[in-house]
């Protein structure tokens, strides 16, 4: 039971994140900037604003896959930790608001391929729910 538990608070980590990434990238900054509706300072100050809580939520998903012991799972969030990591030690994590128009498509790419890469977490992590949802309890 507690192994379920486990799932559902990293399905809803992972849900999270997801929301964070789609709001930075679709819902209102990146694509609301490259259409001209919101101004550079507006778009740059919402997006670092939420920064930190998507690199804060990425490592308590990974601590919790391996209190769990869900290896493989660890190992699957792992890289996309490191590039966090890598970018917050390099101070690359934030958007300069001088330099936003000529970044925009770099942004937008990075933010699309973590989203694709927390879609197959999520996936993942779906399956293992059912899997352990269905499985004989003692």
């Amino acid at each position: 039971m507690g192994d379920l538990f486990g799932w559902l608070l990293v399905f809803t980590l992972l849900i999270s994140l997801l929301a964070i990434l789609s709001y930075q990238l679709q819902l209102m900054c990146l694509t609301d900037l490259e259409v001209d509706y919101i101004n550079p300072y507006d778009s740059a100050a919402q997006i670092n604003m939420l920064v930190l809580p998507e690199f804060a939520t990425q490592g308590i998903l990974c601590i919790i896959y391996l209190i769990t012991g869900h290896w493989f799972m660890f190992l699957l969030s792992l890289p996309y930790l490191h590039y966090n990591v890598g970018l917050y030690r390099r101070r690359q994590h934030l958007v300069d608001v001088t330099e936003i128009y000529s970044q925009l498509n770099g942004e937008k790419k990075q933010r699309l391929f973590k989203l694709c890469y927390l879609i197959i977490l999520l996936v993942l992590c779906i399956f293992w729910l059912l899997w352990t949802v269905g499985e004989p309890h003692d």
